[in-house]
């Protein structure tokens, strides 16, 4: 008996360290995945401007595709509960308001939105089309609209902060905050950590045209800035473009799109980067494949963000 007991008695110890070394072989395994994700650029998620269909289609194409998740219509928490269920996250909802004088910003209508927003880690992405008071509306980007503004956004900050949802403004061309600098114009007069901006390039190369040099203009906003958007485009004269040349599938286009991404991290940008899909004239799973194998090839060797030459 006291043979036999050996070889089980030695089993007994090789299995613990054999597990003991699988448990410190997991543990590194573990760390290293971790810290190559850390490593990886930018989260890259698709607007619903592309990625259309109902929630658990669209959760199941951008897991299948690769992207981190989505960005566009709140609806009623839905989509962010379907999102989160696939492991995904709903980054950002949009909505359109005009600030009005003699209105508060805030009714029935937004506070909804803002409600199914709630508990989903997401920010409100606001465009601002119009700020007038009683007598007439104020031109864009014009600063004399500001008071009103920063009222009625503090309003809808009051209301979205306790429910941990942040405020993006979205500058969109035509719009009284069509440009990225009258975001961070209004966002520095707010003075609040919940309420930043955001860079969209098809707005940029429509209001400022693509000689512009974005990059000073990304590194007085990086304060400031939430989410970058990109897409596919065209060069040459912007401003006189359509929509169908400013907005492309990634990876289409003669502007450079990669370089203008390499500036964005060069700057230090680290933020969630979105794709722009509006008005783009093919199936969701055609347009969203071909700017993911595009998304991935300009971030081949690229440099991550802040790493170029120290900055």
């Amino acid at each position: 008996m006291k043979f036999a007991d050996k070889p089980s008695r030695l089993c007994r110890k090789m299995a613990i360290r054999t597990s003991a070394l699988f448990s410190v072989g997991g543990l590194l395994l573990t760390l290293a995945c971790g810290a190559l994700r850390a490593a990886e650029p930018n989260p890259f998620f698709a607007m619903d401007t592309a990625a259309r269909g109902k929630p658990a289609d669209v959760a199941a194409l951008l897991k299948e595709l690769g992207y981190a998740g989505l960005g566009g219509q709140i609806g009623d928490g839905t989509m962010a509960t379907v999102l989160e269920d696939a492991g995904l996250k709903f980054y950002n909802g949009y909505t359109t308001a005009a600030l009005l004088a003699d209105h508060p910003a805030l009714d029935n209508t937004l506070r909804g939105k803002i409600d199914g927003m709630k508990g989903h880690d997401t920010t409100l992405w606001l465009s601002i089309s119009q700020v007038a008071d009683s007598q007439h509306s104020f031109p864009r980007s014009s600063t004399d609209g500001d008071d009103i503004a920063l009222a009625r956004l503090r309003e809808i900050a009051d209301y979205a902060e306790p429910r941990g949802v942040k405020v993006a403004l979205y500058p969109h061309a035509g719009s009284w905050l069509e440009r990225v600098e009258d975001c961070v114009r209004i966002a520095d007069k707010l003075n609040r950590t919940s309420v930043g901006t955001t860079f969209n390039l098809c707005h940029w190369l429509k209001v400022e045209g693509a000689e512009r040099d974005p990059a000073p203009v990304l590194k007085a906003a990086l304060p400031r800035l939430m989410f970058v958007t990109i897409n596919g485009a065209d060069t040459g004269e912007t401003k006189q473009m359509g929509w169908d040349r400013l907005i492309q599938p990634l990876g289409a286009g003669s502007y450079d799109v990669a370089a203008f991404v390499r500036t964005v991290r060069q700057v230090g940008y680290t933020g969630p980067i979105g794709f722009q899909g509006f008005g783009i004239k093919a199936p969701p799973r055609e347009i969203l494949t071909k700017t993911m194998a595009a998304w991935k090839d300009m971030n081949q060797n690229a440099p991550q963000s802040g790493a170029e030459e120290g900055k």
